[in-house]
């Protein structure tokens, strides 16, 4: 009896505790960004600055290519997520839908190309952009993404989950079969296309090896290369370096806040199969 009085006393502790050891880390990360040089060196540690500034913030935007880098990382995020959406979800469709010799041969094919690291695609990658004259351009950055696996999986299972029914039904009335696929099939995978949105946006803003290996020139650079510049070989301003990550943190966690009810539904229902 003792021992279940005190089960969810000790439940509730060890998950405060865990919450406060996760905080701590974005809890020194605002510290830091209101801190002036010398505050950021003085010891004992300053956990709550004692002159807070916002001097970092403004001088953040004063430096050279910083406020494109948010503009571009916006544009290939959100460019990002509508190539992988269109391309995914008519793959999906065929893949679940439409009956073809093949098919699930061609599935298992095309979903073993998941096990290969994305590093190793560099290379070929690099020389496919270059060869479409798209080397430093945001382009190169966005086209990649119609070949998302992951997307096709996912949007796949959901429409597994769905009754054959809704495919026959408009065939006997007449429909073709783009006319189902637009006005049946994708609003019944609204909550799947909403989390892979989520997941697609999170991905591009958060992306760095590949704007490093495709992107040359400073003014189409994005905001995770523009904050690695702020980290140099001798010298690393921490105070400037943590306003850009909390900067950059700002449109996830808005997006999180607004469509946090998507993850839990989205990919409960993309883990179904019919």
């Amino acid at each position: 009896m003792m021992y279940r009085k005190f089960t969810p006393i000790l439940y509730h502790a060890a998950a405060i505790l865990m919450a406060l050891m996760i905080m701590l880390p974005f809890f020194w990360m605002i510290s830091t960004s209101l801190k002036s040089r010398g505050a950021l060196m003085a010891l004992p540690i300053q956990w709550i600055p004692n002159e807070p500034t916002f001097e970092n913030y403004t001088n953040l935007f004063k430096q050279e290519g910083f406020p494109r880098s948010i503009i571009n990382s916006f544009a290939v995020s959100i460019g990002s997520v509508f190539v992988t959406i269109v391309s995914s979800i008519m793959a999906a469709f065929a893949f679940s839908k439409i009956e073809f010799k093949g098919r699930e041969i061609l599935f298992v094919i095309y979903l073993s190309t998941m096990m290969i690291p994305s590093q190793v695609l560099f290379i070929p990658l690099y020389l496919l952009m270059s060869e479409l004259k798209l080397i430093d351009s945001l382009f190169a950055l966005i086209l990649p993404t119609m070949f998302k696996m992951f997307a096709i999986f996912m949007l796949r299972q959901q429409m597994l989950s769905i009754s054959q029914e809704y495919m026959e039904a408009p065939a006997i009335d007449g429909a073709g079969l783009w006319t189902t696929f637009m006005f049946i099939i994708c609003p019944m995978c609204k909550p799947g296309i909403a989390t892979l949105s989520i997941i697609c946006f999170m991905d591009a803003w958060n992306d760095y090896l590949l704007p490093l290996v495709m992107l040359t020139t400073k003014n189409r650079f994005t905001l995770t290369i523009i904050l690695n510049s702020l980290n140099g070989q001798y010298k690393t301003e921490y105070n400037l370096l943590m306003a850009g990550a909390l900067i950059s943190m700002i449109p996830i966690l808005i997006l999180y806040t607004f469509t946090q009810k998507y993850f839990k539904s989205g990919l409960q229902i993309g883990g179904v199969k019919g």
